[in-house]
């Protein structure tokens, strides 16, 4: 089995651990983690795929940048990353900020997305787009940092906040670490790009087999908003996971693994179907 570890440039260089070999799944993290956030996912879907974690730029081992951030910056480099692993196409896998990620890659290059699968993701759902109420927000958000708190400082709240009601040790101790280890600079600049960022494409407009996942006690994503924009996809499936928040794939890591093995075994036996009727 590869496992390995790589820089992809040019500047800002991206870092992506992977595991496994096969057809690319591309794991792209929420605001407060990084690729650490997908080891519960990277050995078992590394088992049967070739399962590649990232740190978008100013994360984990990814450089920081100079200037604001634009949020179209997000899908070039998922662009190098398909290309430095030769992946005509592959599956894209975001939570949260990542699923809002994937979207956005759909829509500029669709025809390098193999299926997508959104976890606990709003993906700019419209009711937020009040530019006042938008900046309100981020004032609060941003306050403490400049303020001169740390993220570890604000990590327990963050957590609290996040988190479902029976998540385990094992699991705050990773959204801890994960929040720790945030750079206070290209977090802001985080925060305001995902924020005001809304031109996502309509759930219509999506036409890859799809998977929705949401935490069923998810307070940021609500699970109602997600199964409503899964309707709206063609070819969709809708994973509700039980007692669970918004980080659902390190809060029940078990089920979370099942329903995206699931989907993607689905989508190889179908496309192995396909080329067989194709062949005789």
């Amino acid at each position: 089995m590869t496992r390995g570890f790589v820089r992809i440039g040019p500047k800002p260089a991206v870092a992506v651990e992977f595991e496994g070999q096969g057809e690319l799944v591309l794991f792209l993290h929420g605001m407060g983690g990084n690729r650490t956030s997908w080891y519960p996912q990277l050995p078992e879907i590394g088992g049967r795929y070739l399962a590649a974690a990232w740190d978008a730029r100013g994360y984990g081992g990814s450089d920081d940048y100079e200037g604001p951030l634009e949020f179209a910056d997000f899908s070039e480099d998922v662009l190098k990353v398909l290309d430095h692993f030769g992946a005509a196409k592959a599956h894209i896998a975001g939570l949260s900020m990542g699923g809002r990620i994937a979207l956005d890659f759909y829509k500029r290059h669709p025809d390098r997305v193999r299926s997508l699968i959104l976890a606990d993701t709003s993906a700019g759902h419209p009711s937020a787009t009040d530019p006042v109420e938008i900046d309100k927000a981020l004032a609060l958000r941003k306050k403490p940092l400049l303020e001169g708190k740390t993220p570890a400082d604000i990590a327990p709240n963050l957590v609290a906040h996040m988190a479902g009601p029976n998540v385990s040790r094992e699991a705050m101790d990773l959204l801890m670490s994960n929040l720790c280890a945030l750079r206070p600079a290209p977090y802001i600049k985080t925060l305001d790009a995902v924020t005001r960022y809304s031109s996502f494409p309509q759930p219509e407009e999506v036409m890859v087999p799809t998977l929705v996942i949401n935490g069923d006690c998810d307070p940021i994503a609500k699970p109602q908003v997600a199964e409503a924009m899964a309707r709206r996809i063609a070819d969709h499936r809708f994973v509700l996971l039980k007692d669970t928040g918004h980080v659902s794939n390190i809060e029940n890591p078990a089920a979370f693994n099942a329903a995206v093995l699931s989907f993607l075994d689905g989508l190889a036996v179908s496309g192995e179907a396909v080329r067989r009727a194709h062949a005789s």
